[in-house]
């Protein structure tokens, strides 16, 4: 069994949400504030005996409409559906458990728990009383809807709060059959939160958890025998027991030996005081057993060269590993039938909040790849995990996260998952093996950011930041990621962030794209070759034409690209729009003469376009762009941009010249203000985007 969902109406941040889980691993993510440690509060209202049950007036959600206020006192109600599990058979003690909570009776049972913290019925009354003073008032001094609010909330506060009941109804809410506390006993619910104190918690055998970790596993090896029945593991482990009291019970003799003269003079003492009053003297005595033993044990860490450290002057992280075994080793205690009988739990839960808390990345992978392996050897039957890392999210399938997010009255849910499917509802397995795969730990930050810019290539993932700052715009500010995925693959993330999926993350989404003309020999060609802007259209009857198509796919994803004329590249845009800006030729840059003196050619308004045709040296490339710009219909100054934007597409080398190009306008940059300054055209289309973006 499984705990499929959980409701919540009226409390924090969720006004009315329902939230489905997994049946395993649940990694649940999302910006501050989005309500993540506020589902972990729910969950434990529930299922944690040890959380309080009494909320305050600062737990009810304030997004609760004005008009429901006036109606009815505000309620929270939390619903937690259990489920079978897919690949779960019940057994006698889940059937037991969930006996009374059942709503579907079926091979495919389904049980229900429904706290809530509600007005009792005979104080609705004076609610109401209360509440028609407020309005009446509010509407004679004419307070508008959030003065209103506001004056209700404290009024529930300082004359209904004292008032109101918690319950925690099984089974159907109408039938008011509350929960034994007892069944609930058989829940193991352990909860880490992000700042825990695992010294105090774990190091000494002093402490519960060690000492019954360690109870538990002494004599394992017998107790874990399957060649012996449990009689024989009783006679073997009671003779271990007798074979420790006999060695104890010498060492105290040995004690008492070697303090029989210094306990003279310690009890002579009680003669002076009157403490030996009626012939009473104090005395020396007890026994020593295994349970006070464990108190001296402590958690040390043993290297291979045999040096000894002490568990505590480790660091966080590595300490934090520990306590997570050892808790893990602890549920596994409490569900053992044969140690507790009765007692044992028969459905543990794992609750971690921010696992990445002190954990180097490569650690974060492995205790996600750890906890399920535990999962599937059934030592805990669910986990719940709320993170903010990327390698937490990299080491666990789609299926496995949950996402939420802040919306303008409170929190909403999105299952990445569940997002690739078609209009006819069939599941796109293409691409969401292609997302599945594509989602590393650096590139799932698509899914903790506000906003994202996805890219084509390296160029553009390196330049647009820096393109930003001559923009006045910050990236920072508004929490956008630039990814960049390789190649025109958009239309596989669509899916995850298409807001007319109801599954679907709704951020703002911008792609930026090449324009990237092509055209095909009709007599010659299979496949289309890429051409230049000046080169489209202009031969239809030899040529098929074609370029970069992708549109809008909802109104939270947007695509920028070139424009139709002029549109190829980055690279290529960049140089036309800057066609004397000789900051672009960077030390990789070939044909560096060329460039520079086309470049100047083009600043001097008195050259002309067969100048700069004159100045290509003899290639069947070089050929191909006279001919080209000989036969376009377009103005002079457009075509010497076009031969200087052609011959420095032609010059440079993706990622090399990109990255040197960031650093030669970073430094210009810095000459902001100064005479060494140099104005940057940015794209157009790279403009729009970011003005997007940075709404």
């Amino acid at each position: 069994m499984y705990i499929s969902q959980l409701k919540i109406t009226n409390y924090r941040s969720f006004k009315d949400i329902t939230v489905e889980f997994n049946d395993g691993i649940n990694a649940i993510i999302g910006s501050n504030n989005s309500g993540k440690s506020n589902l972990l509060r729910a969950l434990s209202i529930i299922f944690d005996k040890k959380s309080t049950k009494k909320l305050g007036i600062d737990d009810f959600c304030k997004f609760i409409d004005e008009q429901y206020l006036i109606d009815v006192p505000p309620k929270i109600t939390i619903e937690a559906t259990i489920k079978k599990g897919d690949d779960d058979t019940a057994t006698e003690d889940d059937i037991s458990v969930l006996a009374n909570w059942l709503t579907i009776l079926d091979d495919n049972y389904e049980a229900v728990l429904t706290y809530e913290f509600f007005l009792p019925e005979k104080h609705e009354y004076t609610y109401k009383t209360f509440i028609e003073e407020i309005v009446n008032r509010g509407e004679d001094e004419d307070q508008n809807n959030e003065d209103i609010s506001n004056k209700i909330w404290k009024m529930i506060q300082k004359n209904f709060l004292r008032f109101y009941k918690h319950k925690i109804w099984v089974g159907d809410v109408k039938n008011q059959s509350t929960l034994d506390p007892e069944t609930l006993d058989r829940f193991d619910y352990q909860f880490l939160d992000a700042i825990r104190d695992v010294e105090r918690d774990m190091l000494s055998g002093k402490n519960s958890l060690l000492k019954e970790v360690i109870d538990f596993f002494m004599d394992y090896d017998i107790k874990s025998d399957s060649t012996l029945d449990k009689k024989a593991q009783n006679v073997a482990i009671n003779t271990r027991r007798d074979d420790f009291a006999i060695k104890s019970n010498d060492l105290l003799n040995d004690i008492h030996a070697r303090i029989k003269h210094g306990k003279k003079e310690i009890l002579s003492y009680a003669t002076q005081t009157g403490a030996s009053f009626n012939n009473a003297l104090p005395n020396f005595e007890g026994a020593l057993s295994e349970l006070e033993i464990y108190s001296v044990l402590q958690l040390i860490v043993e290297y291979e060269t045999g040096i000894k450290i002490p568990a505590r002057n480790n660091g966080l992280g590595y300490n934090n590993l520990i306590y997570m075994s050892l808790l893990l080793a602890k549920m596994q205690v409490n569900a053992n039938v044969e140690h507790l009988d009765s007692n044992a739990k028969v459905f543990s839960m794992l609750i971690i909040e921010e696992p990445e808390s002190h954990l180097h990345p490569s650690m974060q992978f492995k205790l996600l790849k750890f906890l399920e392996n535990n999962r599937k050897a059934k030592k805990v039957r669910q986990i719940f995990v709320t993170t903010h890392s990327t390698h937490i999210t990299s080491a666990v399938t789609l299926d496995n996260i949950i996402c939420l997010y802040e919306k303008n009255d409170g929190t909403d849910v999105a299952y990445p998952a569940k997002t690739f499917t078609d209009e006819h509802g069939n599941e796109v397995i293409s691409s969401k093996q292609y997302i599945e795969r594509f989602l590393d730990a650096v590139k799932s930050d698509i899914l903790f950011s506000d906003r994202v810019l996805f890219v084509e290539g390296i160029a553009e993932q390196l330049l647009i930041s820096i393109f930003s700052r001559y923009l006045d715009k910050s990236l920072e500010d508004y929490h956008i990621s630039i990814v960049n995925i390789g190649g025109r693959y958009f239309n596989h993330f669509f899916y995850l962030f298409n807001e007319a999926n109801e599954y679907a993350i709704p951020k703002k989404i911008v792609c930026l794209t090449d324009k990237d003309p092509v055209r095909r020999d009709k007599n010659k060609d299979r496949n289309f070759k890429t051409c230049y802007p000046y080169e489209f259209n202009i031969d239809n009857e030899t040529y098929d034409y074609d370029s970069n198509n992708v549109a809008h796919a909802s109104s939270n994803i947007l695509i920028f690209k070139q424009d139709d004329i002029h549109g190829k590249t980055l690279e290529y845009e960049l140089a036309y729009l800057n066609p004397s800006l000789k900051t672009l030729i960077t030390e990789s840059t070939k044909n560096k003469p060329e460039l520079n003196k086309l470049m100047d050619l083009y600043d001097d308004q008195e050259s002309t376009v067969q100048q700069l045709i004159d100045v290509l040296r003899g290639s069947v490339e070089n050929t191909r762009i006279e001919t080209g710009i000989n036969s376009c219909s377009l103005t002079d100054d457009e075509k010497k941009r076009s031969i200087i934007a052609t011959r420095y597409l032609n010059s440079v080398s993706k990622g090399e010249n990109a990255l040197e190009l960031a650093i030669a306008l970073q430094s210009n940059l810095f000459n902001k203000g100064n005479d060494l300054y140099v104005d940057v055209v940015i794209p157009p289309y790279i403009q729009e985007a970011l003005e997007v973006l940075c709404q």
